[in-house]
């Protein structure tokens, strides 16, 4: 209802607005003195959050996995494919929960990977695999042999890689600072598995020589046995004497080709035959499985392609992998690996040696 006044201005009636629930709510908050407390204490629970809670590139969910090997020698793919990965495959999906099965046939082996449903505990399935095959090595057929189960899962995936390289380093030296730093990175807390990739292993080569071997009436695989049993140390027992025991150990470990060349493989008219006699012993690298190279862009150090045009700034490396334990906090297994490698790199790492 309206009135009009005598200047001719009008004026409403007023009436007081009355609030909801939602209002009185934001009223009594508005009005409070525990907001500015409560305001503080979700800003710290949100950074504690961001802190705390694990963080990382693959989420954290189940997927069982398993790989099952089993090997034929001698068998062609044919072969394998129905003798070997086609029983075990109808064996493998009667498990419940189990939601596919792939499998490759190669000439001599035989691959199946098996995958349960996502959400399936990692253990239980499993075990469920390994009673189901092996309940049934009795239907394994003759020259086949039992099935090697790796178990496989999304903490596998690498959290972190190092790679080492230098200019004037070769793969095999490599290999050997990162297999001891390899040996450090294992003893920090929660990580869980490393892998080297590239660089080349120590090897010492054995080439026998046909007519030596001819000669002194020898066999390759003689030789082969020999290597193996005098690569051994053996405890020959114990000697007293004077009220005291001493242990004795045969130490026969090949350590160096000298070592190698030194073994006695055979006798032959109440003499013995060395290796040296009938084969070439070198101490050098085993033959490369994989290759890392590392190489830097015209971004990365402009100055040194303008000086050096041809310089094509890729390298011989080694790279370890390193994977986390399951529900670790990738980024602190991260910072640890790299605090670890700070305190350590000086012993182990060369100066012409680089980590990246």
């Amino acid at each position: 209802m309206m009135q009009h006044e005598p200047n001719g201005q009008h004026s409403a009636s007023s009436h007081p607005h009355r609030l909801g629930f939602v209002g009185n709510l934001a009223k009594k908050f508005i009005d409070s003195k525990l907001t500015p407390l409560i305001i503080l204490v979700s800003l710290l629970l949100g950074i504690g959050a961001i802190l705390i809670l694990p963080r990382e590139e693959e989420p954290q969910i189940t997927v069982p996995m398993a790989d099952v090997f089993v090997q034929m020698p001698g068998a062609s793919a044919k072969d394998v494919e129905q003798r070997v990965t086609a029983p075990m495959e109808k064996l493998i999906k009667e498990l419940p929960g189990v939601e596919y099965v792939y499998s490759t046939s190669r000439p001599g082996s035989s691959l199946v990977i098996v995958r349960f449903l996502v959400g399936q505990n990692t253990e239980d399935s499993v075990v469920q695999l390994y009673n189901k095959l092996y309940a049934n090595f009795d239907k394994i057929p003759p020259g086949v042999s039992q099935p090697l189960i790796k178990s496989r899962s999304i903490d596998d995936v690498p959290i972190l890689t190092l790679t080492l390289w230098g200019e004037q380093s070769t793969g095999a030296e490599l290999r050997q600072i990162a297999a001891q730093l390899d040996e450090q990175i294992k003893q920090v807390l929660d990580v869980s598995e490393t892998t080297l990739i590239g660089g080349q292993k120590r090897q010492l080569r054995v080439d026998l020589d046909p007519t030596r071997l001819n000669a002194f009436g020898i066999t390759p695989l003689e030789i082969s046995k020999a290597l193996q049993a005098q690569n051994t140390e053996l405890a020959s027992g114990a000697l007293n004497q004077n009220n005291q025991s001493f242990l004795v150990r045969t130490q026969s470990f090949i350590r160096s080709a000298e070592d190698a060349k030194g073994l006695v493989v055979a006798v032959a008219n109440s003499q013995p035959i060395y290796l040296r006699d009938v084969a070439t012993v070198t101490d050098g690298s085993e033959e490369p499985a994989s290759y890392v190279f590392f190489g830097e862009g015209v971004g990365e150090n402009p100055k040194s392609k303008i000086q050096n045009p041809k310089f094509s700034g890729e390298t011989e490396a080694v790279t370890i992998a390193i994977a986390k334990r399951s529900g670790a906090n990738a980024i602190q297994v991260s910072h640890h690996v790299l605090h670890k490698l700070d305190q350590i790199k000086r012993n182990y790492i060369p100066n012409n040696v680089n980590l990246t």
